[in-house]
């Protein structure tokens, strides 16, 4: 990489940051009255905690704590053992479509993406970015080949291609390239791009489960 390069990289990396900060607070604001009618409504159907936070990969391999509305019944991940045979994922990843562990309010905020929106304030705290490859929990990571795991070179983010590309409906192997895309090729540009493309993606609810 050259002088010229560098700078540019230097300059969209710090551009970058500024952009996630303002967009991350007025995010925010004005989605806290999902934040709260959400809330209740967690808290309302079994009485549990309405956040769920797990540790994820973010880049260089730092390990943070992602938050989610919680959708799934209180002691999901204790579950987990036991649908392992269910899985309909490949590689590390673990999905089913029709997950019993999901709750009646979790499979609506999951539907609509509600479920991510506490990952704001992992933008705000620098911990992830508005786009970017997506956090793998650390055991998934742990799992990827060296060439998968340059994903981590860069801030995970709450959207990249492969969730405006099929989402849950992308083999592992699919998504992990869509990343190294996304890593080559980023750009202002090519975020705001995505950024629209998700808007798009979460209403017509394409992939999502």
């Amino acid at each position: 990489m050259n002088m010229i390069q560098t700078e540019s990289k230097k300059r969209y990396d710090i551009l970058k940051r500024a952009l996630d900060i303002v967009c991350s607070v007025i995010a925010l604001v004005a989605l806290s009255p999902i934040f709260l009618v959400t809330a209740m409504a967690i808290k309302l159907e079994d009485r549990g905690p309405v956040i769920f936070s797990q540790d994820r990969t973010g880049k260089g391999g730092r390990v943070f704590r992602m938050y989610k509305f919680r959708s799934m019944c209180v002691g999901a991940e204790k579950q987990r053992n036991q649908l392992l045979d269910r899985n309909e994922a490949d590689g590390p990843l673990f999905k089913i479509a029709d997950d019993p562990r999901v709750t009646r309010v979790g499979r609506f905020i999951r539907r609509t993406s509600i479920d991510e929106l506490p990952q704001l304030v992992n933008i705000l705290k620098g911990e992830m970015s508005v786009v970017g490859p997506r956090p793998l929990v650390t055991y998934e990571q742990a799992a990827c080949s060296e060439y998968q795991a340059q994903r981590l070179l860069v801030k995970p983010g709450l959207t990249c291609i492969w969730q405006v590309s099929g989402r849950s409906d992308t083999k592992f192997d699919e998504f992990i390239e869509m990343d190294l895309e996304y890593i080559r090729n980023r750009s202002l540009w090519l975020d705001i791009k995505l950024v629209f493309q998700t808007v798009v993606v979460v209403f017509t609810h394409r992939g999502a489960y």
